[in-house]
């Protein structure tokens, strides 16, 4: 069962469930969305199928805007991680990564989860911004510390990748409308 969410008649946005049809449109975003790291095409039509209950598409008229992967952790089954956050360059600065993250936390199927986590680069500050304004708004700590250090990633130039934790947070603490 897909879950969506118009924020209000005026709004132009609905948050949703992805769609394996989806995954061209996905693909396409992560491709646009500098620094991200693009997977395959299989990839992101196996994350709108099989883990579409932890992904989150932005739709504005009728078109995939905004992009959220993520998952249930395999060995902390209180934690969502988040993978890949993607907004079209043409509707950033509206709030929308940041309506993604609250439709994910406040889907039913996901009552249980109580943490969020993700990774973010140093010099990523738009990513850094977003999930430390989120913890804010969820009221919860959020912790950081080294999940890749830049040498496991060998002569890819590649930043270490930081985790941030937020939590923990209940259903009571979840994002209200503010």
């Amino acid at each position: 069962m897909s879950e969506s969410f118009c924020h209000n008649e005026e709004s132009v946005y609905c948050f949703r469930e992805p769609r394996i049809e989806d995954g061209r449109h996905i693909h396409s975003l992560i491709d646009r969305s500098k620094p991200l790291d693009l997977n395959s095409l299989y990839c992101y039509l196996l994350l709108a199928d099989h883990f579409r209950e932890t992904c989150v598409v932005a739709e504005r008229e009728g078109h995939p805007v905004g992009f959220i992967s993520g998952y249930v952790h395999p060995s902390k089954e209180d934690t969502l991680f988040v993978w890949q956050v993607a907004v079209d360059e043409t509707v950033r600065k509206q709030g929308i990564a940041g309506r993604m993250l609250e439709n994910l936390v406040q889907r039913p199927s996901l009552k249980f989860v109580s943490y969020l986590e993700t990774t973010v680069n140093p010099s990523n500050l738009r990513s850094r911004f977003l999930f430390e304004s989120f913890a804010k708004r969820l009221r919860a700590p959020c912790t950081k510390s080294t999940l890749f250090p830049e040498d496991l990633f060998g002569d890819a130039d590649h930043e270490a990748e930081i985790l941030f934790r937020i939590g923990p947070f209940s259903s009571l603490h979840k994002v209200s409308a503010e």
